[in-house]
């Protein structure tokens, strides 16, 4: 069997600023920014990885979504606990410096783990935590 990872999700609360967020903070590329109503789903991905995407949608896409498991979500969104995004470098330091410099929300300066893993971590503009690992 031969998988890859195509598609993953990730929940905003603003589109504008995750769109920044992911394109001019983190340099991601969109390929597609789709509007249905009120609701908006972006979807970038690395520059040069084209068969890997983020699709940024909102909390509230899915019909079947209750009114109670919306604002379960958002609150678990606002504290940092409901999703995350872990990408991988080989220059922690230089990755690091050049998103919080873009104003990237720091969560954890750059850390050797002692599970074995240097990485660092930040928040995107809807509350996701975005942990950048450094790949040796």
């Amino acid at each position: 069997m031969n998988l890859t990872i195509h598609w993953t999700f990730l929940p905003h609360t603003d589109p504008d600023a995750s769109l920044a967020f992911y394109r001019d903070v983190l340099g991601f590329e969109v390929r597609n920014d789709v509007g249905y109503g009120d609701l908006r789903w972006i979807t970038v991905g690395p520059v040069g990885q084209p068969g890997t995407s983020v699709v940024l949608e909102p909390p509230a896409g899915d019909p079947r979504t209750t009114d109670e498991e919306r604002r379960t979500v958002t609150g678990m969104m606002a504290k940092g606990t409901y999703a995350r995004l872990v990408l991988a470098t080989d220059d922690l330091d230089a990755t690091f410096a050049r998103v919080k410099a873009a104003g990237g929300e720091v969560v954890q300066e750059p850390t050797e783990q002692p599970y074995g893993l240097r990485d660092s971590a930040f928040r995107d503009p809807a509350g996701n935590v975005i942990r950048i690992n450094e790949v040796r």
